[in-house]
Protein backbone atom coordinates (compact mmCIF):
# COMPACT_ATOMS: atom_id res chain seq x y z
CA UNK A 1 0.00 0.00 0.00
CA UNK A 2 1.45 3.43 -1.24
CA UNK A 3 2.38 5.76 2.18
CA UNK A 4 -0.68 8.52 0.82
CA UNK A 5 -3.20 5.70 1.00
CA UNK A 6 -1.76 4.96 4.05
CA UNK A 7 -1.31 7.99 5.58
CA UNK A 8 -5.17 8.42 4.12
CA UNK A 9 -6.71 5.69 6.17
CA UNK A 10 -4.70 6.60 8.92
CA UNK A 11 -5.71 10.18 9.74
CA UNK A 12 -9.34 9.06 8.91
CA UNK A 13 -9.32 6.23 11.85
CA UNK A 14 -7.83 9.05 14.18
CA UNK A 15 -9.93 11.84 13.55
CA UNK A 16 -13.06 8.89 14.05
CA UNK A 17 -11.57 7.23 16.88
CA UNK A 18 -10.98 10.91 18.50
CA UNK A 19 -14.82 11.83 17.60
CA UNK A 20 -16.11 8.86 19.43
CA UNK A 21 -13.47 8.75 22.40
CA UNK A 22 -14.06 12.76 22.38
CA UNK A 23 -17.63 12.44 22.55
CA UNK A 24 -17.17 9.33 24.74
CA UNK A 25 -15.25 11.14 27.48
CA UNK A 26 -17.26 14.73 27.28
CA UNK A 27 -20.55 12.42 28.34
CA UNK A 28 -18.41 11.04 30.82
CA UNK A 29 -17.38 14.18 32.41
CA UNK A 30 -20.17 15.91 32.07
CA UNK A 31 -22.57 13.29 33.37
CA UNK A 32 -24.75 12.90 30.34
CA UNK A 33 -26.98 10.61 31.08
CA UNK A 34 -27.00 7.98 28.03
CA UNK A 35 -23.49 7.27 28.71
CA UNK A 36 -23.69 7.60 32.14
CA UNK A 37 -26.54 5.41 32.93
CA UNK A 38 -25.02 2.53 30.70
CA UNK A 39 -21.77 2.41 31.91
CA UNK A 40 -23.41 2.36 35.71
CA UNK A 41 -25.64 0.03 34.35
CA UNK A 42 -22.38 -2.38 33.51
CA UNK A 43 -21.23 -2.03 37.04
CA UNK A 44 -18.44 0.24 36.95
CA UNK A 45 -18.26 3.33 40.02
CA UNK A 46 -18.91 6.94 39.25
CA UNK A 47 -15.38 7.66 40.50
CA UNK A 48 -13.87 5.54 37.39
CA UNK A 49 -16.75 7.33 34.74
CA UNK A 50 -14.62 10.13 35.49
CA UNK A 51 -11.35 9.19 35.01
CA UNK A 52 -12.53 7.43 31.62
CA UNK A 53 -13.40 10.68 30.23
CA UNK A 54 -9.88 12.66 31.07
CA UNK A 55 -8.08 9.77 29.60
CA UNK A 56 -10.65 9.68 26.56
CA UNK A 57 -10.02 13.27 26.15
CA UNK A 58 -6.34 13.28 26.81
CA UNK A 59 -5.66 10.55 24.86
CA UNK A 60 -6.97 11.88 21.60
CA UNK A 61 -5.31 15.27 22.14
CA UNK A 62 -2.01 12.99 21.62
CA UNK A 63 -3.47 11.34 18.45
CA UNK A 64 -3.93 14.23 17.19
CA UNK A 65 -0.67 15.85 17.42
CA UNK A 66 0.96 14.81 13.81
CA UNK A 67 4.29 12.82 13.80
CA UNK A 68 5.31 13.61 17.62
CA UNK A 69 4.91 11.64 21.11
CA UNK A 70 5.10 8.33 19.05
CA UNK A 71 5.67 6.12 22.18
CA UNK A 72 2.89 7.99 24.21
CA UNK A 73 0.51 7.04 21.23
CA UNK A 74 0.90 3.27 21.71
CA UNK A 75 0.31 3.53 25.20
CA UNK A 76 -2.69 5.51 24.10
CA UNK A 77 -3.67 3.04 21.21
CA UNK A 78 -3.30 0.09 24.22
CA UNK A 79 -6.04 2.02 26.69
CA UNK A 80 -8.03 2.76 23.79
CA UNK A 81 -8.25 -1.42 23.22
CA UNK A 82 -8.27 -1.94 26.82
CA UNK A 83 -11.31 0.07 26.87
CA UNK A 84 -13.15 -1.36 24.26
CA UNK A 85 -12.74 -4.80 25.33
CA UNK A 86 -13.81 -4.21 28.86
CA UNK A 87 -16.85 -2.72 27.37
CA UNK A 88 -17.30 -5.43 24.92
CA UNK A 89 -17.34 -8.01 27.89
CA UNK A 90 -19.18 -5.83 30.17
CA UNK A 91 -22.07 -5.56 27.67
CA UNK A 92 -21.72 -9.05 26.68
CA UNK A 93 -22.34 -9.92 30.71
CA UNK A 94 -24.66 -7.87 31.71
CA UNK A 95 -27.00 -6.30 27.85
CA UNK A 96 -26.32 -9.48 25.68
CA UNK A 97 -24.12 -9.39 22.44
CA UNK A 98 -26.57 -7.19 20.54
CA UNK A 99 -25.29 -4.70 22.41
CA UNK A 100 -22.04 -5.07 21.57
CA UNK A 101 -21.98 -3.58 17.90
CA UNK A 102 -20.61 0.19 18.67
CA UNK A 103 -17.47 -2.10 20.69
CA UNK A 104 -17.19 -4.07 17.18
CA UNK A 105 -16.88 -1.42 15.52
CA UNK A 106 -14.70 1.02 17.42
CA UNK A 107 -12.43 -2.33 18.15
CA UNK A 108 -12.43 -2.79 13.98
CA UNK A 109 -11.67 0.82 13.11
CA UNK A 110 -9.04 1.19 16.21
CA UNK A 111 -7.07 -2.06 14.72
CA UNK A 112 -6.70 -0.80 10.85
CA UNK A 113 -5.88 2.76 12.45
CA UNK A 114 -3.15 0.99 14.58
CA UNK A 115 -1.71 -1.00 11.61
CA UNK A 116 -1.63 1.70 9.11
CA UNK A 117 0.50 3.93 12.42
CA UNK A 118 2.90 0.92 12.29
CA UNK A 119 3.50 1.17 8.87
CA UNK A 120 3.55 4.60 8.96
CA UNK A 121 6.12 4.90 12.26
CA UNK A 122 7.67 1.47 12.87
CA UNK A 123 11.29 2.70 11.91
CA UNK A 124 10.61 6.27 14.29
CA UNK A 125 9.69 3.46 17.06
CA UNK A 126 12.47 1.22 16.17
CA UNK A 127 15.51 3.61 16.04
CA UNK A 128 14.09 6.77 18.30
CA UNK A 129 13.53 9.16 15.97
CA UNK A 130 10.94 11.91 16.14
Amino acid sequence: MKTKTTKIIYWSGIIFMSLWFGASGFFELTKNPVVWDITQQLGYPPHFIYILGVFKLSGILVLLIPNRLLRLKEWVFAGMFFDIIFAFFSKIAVLGFAATTDAIIAFTVLSVTYIMFRKLYTHELIFGEA
